[in-house]
């Protein structure tokens, strides 16, 4: 794109020089004439900020794209990771449930033998 918009000001140059030779010209056409000339080089160096602007953006764009895959490919670790523990806590769950319910039935069965003893 740069090199049509170079390409683009060079003819539009050479033109206006070739209208100042070639013709006679008052002095308001001529400042009419470099007034123009002006206004293109304003544009070009609009263009150039532009496209600086432009090739910024898309390295921040990059730049954000690739924290968002490090952020999602975290994210899925500590998903995995908790699904892990969350397992986990309910076989240790579990397991103490079992080993608290052998505790209380066998309280339960020495206070049942107690009482049959009590009773013979």
């Amino acid at each position: 794109m740069k090199i049509k918009c170079d390409k683009f000001v060079k003819i539009l140059m050479k033109f206006l020089y070739l209208c100042v030779f070639c013709f006679l010209m008052t002095d308001e056409k001529g400042k009419l004439l470099i007034d123009l000339e002006v206004r293109v080089k304003q544009v070009l160096h609009q263009c150039d900020s532009l496209r600086n602007e432009n090739a910024r953006l898309k390295d921040e764009i990059q730049s954000r794209q690739n924290q968002i895959l490090q952020t999602e490919e975290k994210l899925k670790q500590l998903k995995t990771k908790y699904d892990s523990l969350k397992m986990a806590r309910t076989i240790t769950a579990a397991s103490v449930d079992v080993d608290m319910a052998r505790v209380k039935l066998s309280k339960m069965v020495r206070e049942v033998d107690k009482c049959i003893n009590l009773l013979k």
